[in-house]
């Protein structure tokens, strides 16, 4: 019995703390220790391990009136063993009361949406709390968990028609969104293509014009040549124009859909003497290679047109 009361072998993990003539004199570190005999005795038997203590649910009053329960965890780490022993009665249950009180008023300053939105918030404020209140206990709080928040039934119901509208309503915006980005696709497709044959118009007025020069340059040409032949006295130049024009408008005579009968002129011969003017003309401007005169051939007085 005497060995046993002197020799201690303490666990690791844990830490005793020594009275003598009940008054406390030391602290017993993990290992083997010797005590002295009908003197000195084992006081605390201290837990230094960290720890994890269950904040019993309980029913909070959040600003807005809304009953929440709410239940959390803490994690606690004893640090200094003769504070946690005999400066405070049952260090458990002190903390998880203390861990109680302060969730109630931390909670009961937040409105609902804060609170279910704001969890790192809670657990903060509750940490710094309740470690500055075990501070002079020798206790670490290391962290503070809520594990959950539970509203009533009806005011989860309530959120979550809540959360189906904002669902709905974002996607009615992502639809109108879309709506309008494709409406602006189009107006730049219609825009570039308005723009393309606007281009294409202009290059074809563009050739259209450049056309038009060359044939009224080629025109002012046959023009000058004719008008040098009538200087030199050959009356063939203007046979030429006039046989250019009756020509041109029997042919869009006979060309003309409503006429069932090509009516010919009687004097159609005289068409004859014109070409073989203009033959003359063109012999005298292209030298003695030219093209011999046109012959003239009868022709009948009237030509029914076939299809009529």
């Amino acid at each position: 019995m005497l060995v046993v009361n002197v020799i201690k072998i303490v666990p690791q993990g844990r830490e005793f703390t020594v009275e003598r003539f009940g008054r406390y004199t030391r602290t017993l570190k993990p290992g083997i220790s010797i005590l002295t005999p009908f003197v000195e005795t084992i006081g605390r038997r201290v837990n230094m391990m960290e720890q994890v203590l269950d904040v019993p649910k309980q029913e909070v009053i959040t600003k807005d009136n809304v009953s929440v329960t709410v239940d959390a965890i803490v994690f606690i780490q004893v640090m200094d063993a003769s504070a946690a022993a005999y400066r405070v009665d049952n260090l458990i249950y002190a903390i998880t009361q203390l861990a109680q009180t302060n969730l109630r008023t931390v909670v009961g300053s937040m409105e609902l949406d804060e609170v279910l939105s704001q969890r790192d918030h809670i657990n903060s404020r509750l940490l710094a709390t309740i470690d500055d209140a075990t501070g002079p206990w020798g206790v670490k709080v290391a962290r503070i968990e809520i594990k959950d928040l539970t509203p009533p039934a009806d005011i989860t119901n309530a959120m979550a028609r809540q959360m189906k509208a904002e669902r709905e309503r974002r996607a009615v915006i992502t639809e109108a969104e879309g709506e309008k980005q494709a409406q602006i696709a189009r107006a730049e497709g219609a825009k570039q293509s308005a723009i393309l044959q606007a281009e294409g118009r202009r290059e074809a007025a563009y050739r259209d014009a450049e056309a038009r020069e060359r044939e009224a340059e080629a025109e002012a040409k046959a023009t000058a040549f004719v008008s040098e032949a009538i200087a030199r006295g050959d009356v063939n130049a203007i046979n030429y124009f006039v046989a250019q024009k009756y020509v041109e408008a029997f042919g869009d005579l006979a060309r003309s859909p409503n006429a069932k009968t090509v009516i010919v002129p009687a004097d159609f011969a005289g068409i004859t003497g014109t070409v073989a003017g203009v033959g003359e003309l063109i012999r005298s401007l292209g030298g003695p290679d030219a093209t011999p005169p046109v012959r003239s051939a009868a022709v009948p007085t009237s030509t029914p047109r076939k299809g009529g």
